[in-house]
């Protein structure tokens, strides 16, 4: 019953601000507002689920801010736009996924062949990815003219973006990656006990490598995202989503150490943020007290979340 009762406490909580919102404001309670709390889930889910099994595997990822700064710069400027004449149409949307994975590729080769802390390969990939859309930058911002990317924010289907309905898919994905194929099994084996994997004979390098690579492909795709959102390129893009994403994971249940939680996990954390944020806005809260009240549920979070390892000490590599 504990252990149920553990793995529901953040849907439960969930459930529980809806409740409250819906009560202490009549606006929350509607189809309009749902949509409004799922568009801005879009891009963190995205994320969410690229982070989650990196956490799983007792990793870290500071290099989402930096990946997204770049992989916008690179869309908005390989897409028709009003600064070049460069239009590649669906290729340029393309690039910002690959450009993700390359960032991706080499923060796992680092990681892993170097032996090298992956919160300080990834802080350095951060400031990297940033320098890059730095000097991608023409000086103003690209405004951009395709309207191929520029539709995925604002067309609807049923009642929500595109972009919704790609965090849909790759929530999904995440899911079966989790649950049925050996890259979820490898990435839990790891974080619960890395020398015995090892030794088993696994690849475990090969599995960080991909769990880095995959994270770097959708924060790739975050960086298009958000394009696609602002129809401008822009080196500052990504500010704002590291914390944010890693707190999502913490809230619903991915313990920092490693070996539990889960993509739905993750997922519900960035419902939980999002109900959070959209229902003190609702009811007027002072921003400066949403940060207090988010930093506290987080606090919480990690307190419910790693009680029973309080014991263990043991730090993120």
């Amino acid at each position: 019953m504990k252990i149920q009762l553990k793995e529901f406490g953040p849907a439960f909580t969930l459930l529980v601000l809806c409740v409250v919102f819906s009560i202490a404001s009549p606006q929350f309670f509607s189809i309009a507002n749902a949509q409004a709390i799922l568009e801005s889930s879009a891009i963190p889910v995205v994320l969410a689920v690229g982070i989650t099994f990196i956490i799983i595997q007792g990793s870290i990822d500071l290099s989402i801010e930096g990946v997204m700064a770049a992989s916008s710069m690179v869309v908005a400027l390989l897409i028709a736009n009003s600064i070049t004449g460069q239009d590649y149409g669906w290729l340029a949307i393309l690039a910002g996924p690959a450009a993700g994975i390359m960032f991706g590729l080499a923060n796992g080769l680092l990681y892993t062949y170097l032996r090298l802390p992956s919160l300080i390969v990834t802080l350095a990939t951060w400031f990297i990815g940033l320098g890059v859309a730095t000097l991608l930058f023409p000086g103003r911002q690209p405004e951009i003219l395709d309207t191929r990317l520029t539709m995925l924010a604002i067309d609807k289907q049923f009642g929500v973006s595109y972009l919704v309905i790609i965090a849909l898919l790759v929530s999904c994905l995440g899911i079966f990656l989790q649950n049925f194929a050996q890259f979820g099994r490898m990435s839990f084996a790891i974080g619960i006990d890395e020398k015995t994997t090892r030794l088993s004979g696994n690849s475990v390098r090969l599995h960080k490598v991909l769990a880095f690579s995959f994270m770097g492909l959708l924060a790739g795709m975050g960086g298009a995202m958000i394009s696609a959102q602002l129809a401008v390129g822009n080196p500052s893009a990504g500010q704002g989503f590291l914390f944010p994403t890693i707190s999502a994971a913490v809230i619903g249940g991915t313990l920092l150490s490693g070996g539990k939680g889960g993509v739905l996990h993750s997922i519900i954390g960035v419902l939980i943020l999002e109900v959070l944020r959209n229902g003190m806005v609702q009811i007027g809260v002072d921003p400066y007290l949403r940060h207090v009240v988010e930093g506290i549920i987080i606090i919480a979070a990690l307190v419910v979340g790693n009680w029973q390892l309080r014991a263990r000490t043991r730090v993120v590599k």
